[in-house]
């Protein structure tokens, strides 16, 4: 569910099906903590299962105690209004990135994907590849090979190798 505005997030949160990731385009102001204890709360009961927001959030202690996953450009203690017009369930642009309802986002510590719903087949199908292409490298390391070999590194280029 994509959301604009701080009054469409919490609409986004009423009308988001369970299992779904926001994804909330502040349109450029994002200093402001749109995103809250009361909104994670709202959203865990409803079975959201994470946000994506090009702006900041507040209570950062209560998000990472909810255990809620949340990717935002920042923190910020002033909260927004919500008297703002805005838009969900249209496509937004997070970062570089364009989302377009039905996208699957994938997101940890490393950062935040954007998957088009249409492609997800072929990404699991290399994700699993590669996957399996990994765990034979992690082998093959754990029996005494090393990263030069296996890549086909040119060592040749460290002076003193």
């Amino acid at each position: 569910m994509c959301a604009e505005c701080s009054v469409a997030i919490h609409v986004a949160v009423t009308r988001a099906p369970a299992g779904s990731v926001l994804v909330a385009d502040m349109s450029g102001e994002r200093d402001f903590g749109y995103w809250g204890e009361v909104l994670t709360t709202a959203a865990e009961v409803r079975g959201i299962a994470g946000l994506v927001i090009d702006a900041c959030v507040r209570y950062c202690d209560a998000l990472a105690a909810h255990g809620f996953p949340v990717f935002s450009t920042g923190l910020a203690l002033t909260g927004a209004s919500k008297v703002q017009p805005g838009a969900i369930d249209r496509p937004v642009t997070v970062g570089d990135a364009t989302v377009e309802p039905g996208d699957w986002i994938v997101g940890d510590v490393d950062g935040v994907v954007v998957l088009p719903g249409a492609d997800l087949e072929a990404v699991l199908i290399a994700g699993r590849a590669r996957a399996a292409k990994e765990d034979a490298l992690f082998a093959t390391l754990r029996d005494g090979g090393s990263t030069v070999e296996e890549f086909g590194l040119d060592s040749s280029l460290v002076e003193g190798a």
